[in-house]
């Protein structure tokens, strides 16, 4: 059987089995507590376009495609997400709503276009009221645009790139969201005839109808749900990458996931088998469960069954960023030169 569950090289996140060795710079001396966190986003590179996000049940989901230009959910909107013009808000659960007035005002304070902030049709009103109570706090009104969906709805992001919302199965009102790559396609009749381009303008411009519409699900994301209603969709099992969820691995909390409408391995293994995708990265994990063990479990489960799809845990690829008080972190560019510095060639 090929292995599909890629083995993380990425340094643990924080969901990580806490008696693994502290990162090298950190002393018996120090306290972690004390140490300054930036969020570890976490970034896959799938074939297609790269997936950009955090997610830890109850505490932040968000998840970006920059090359589609959407954010599915807003966590509390980490800066990378600001770029994306479209937020795909799957439920109203406040570790998936929480950054959305901040991303919708930030968009404006830097000058970008208002974000469109696509929802279930039966939130909407509220997103709406959350909005424009910020917009209050702020003194103006926060520039946006407001898109209800229902199941089976669609929403075209931009020329042949199409949203459709498919129903999930959620303790609150939910939906998940498929992006569509739709194309449209000479017919085959036509196509074998290899007809001159004038010849099938006029067929055009007589009504006559010379193309078909093709449509490729190229990610489908599910939000928080259960499985009865989501993973046999024929959205979600053929879109090439799904990101999905998955919050409970341990056997005993097999009643969790049940109350709290979410999946548990064991709802995952039994789908994995009729599952087309290419890719398949899993969200939400619990955040009292460790990232590998979780990994480890669901390898075992699928052990000796033929399975399509590539699978990675998100937070596995986490980008971690710990430093010490008082120190410069990785990123901050060093001090420019003085005059002195410069004139000397910049030896010292």
């Amino acid at each position: 059987m090929r292995m599909n569950i890629r083995e993380s090289k990425q340094s643990p996140t924080a969901n990580d089995d806490p008696s693994r060795k502290a990162p090298r710079h950190l002393t018996a001396d120090h306290d972690v507590g004390g140490v300054p966190l930036l969020p570890p986003l976490a970034c896959i590179k799938t074939p297609y376009f790269h997936v950009l996000g955090y997610s830890v049940a109850g505490e932040e989901s968000v998840v970006q495609i920059p090359e589609l230009n959407v954010v599915f959910d807003i966590g509390k909107c980490p800066r990378p997400v600001l770029t994306s013009d479209f937020c795909l808000l799957t439920h109203g659960h406040m570790d998936h709503s929480g950054g959305l007035a901040y991303y919708l005002s930030q968009r404006f304070f830097q000058g970008m276009r208002p974000g469109t902030v696509i929802c279930p049709a039966s939130i909407a009103k509220a997103v709406g009221n959350m909005i424009d109570a910020f917009g209050k706090l702020e003194g103006k009104a926060i520039a946006h645009e407001l898109v209800p969906l229902s199941s089976g709805d669609e929403y075209e992001l931009r020329k042949g790139l199409v949203v459709r919302a498919f129903p999930t199965c959620h303790t609150v009102a939910s939906l998940g969201y498929t992006l569509i790559d739709r194309r449209e396609k000479l017919k085959p009749e036509l196509a074998a005839q290899q007809l001159p381009g004038h010849i099938l303008r006029d067929m055009k411009a007589r009504g006559e109808k010379i193309t078909y519409t093709l449509d490729i699900p190229l990610v489908a994301y599910t939000g928080d749900t259960a499985l009865p209603e989501t993973l046999s969709h024929p959205d979600v099992q053929n879109a090439r990458v799904l990101i999905t969820e998955c919050t409970f691995f341990d056997p005993a909390h097999r009643r969790r996931a049940d109350i709290g409408k979410h999946l548990h391995v064991q709802d995952l293994v039994s789908a994995l088998p009729q599952m087309q995708n290419e890719w398949l990265i899993i969200t939400h994990v619990s955040r009292r469960t460790y990232v590998n063990w979780a990994a480890k479990t669901l390898r075992r489960a699928i052990t000796g069954m033929t399975i399509r799809p590539q699978i990675d845990f998100l937070m596995e690829h986490a980008q971690k960023l710990c430093v010490l008080p008082g120190s410069a972190a990785a990123f901050v560019p060093a001090e420019p030169p003085d005059s002195q510095d410069v004139e000397d060639g910049g030896n010292s």
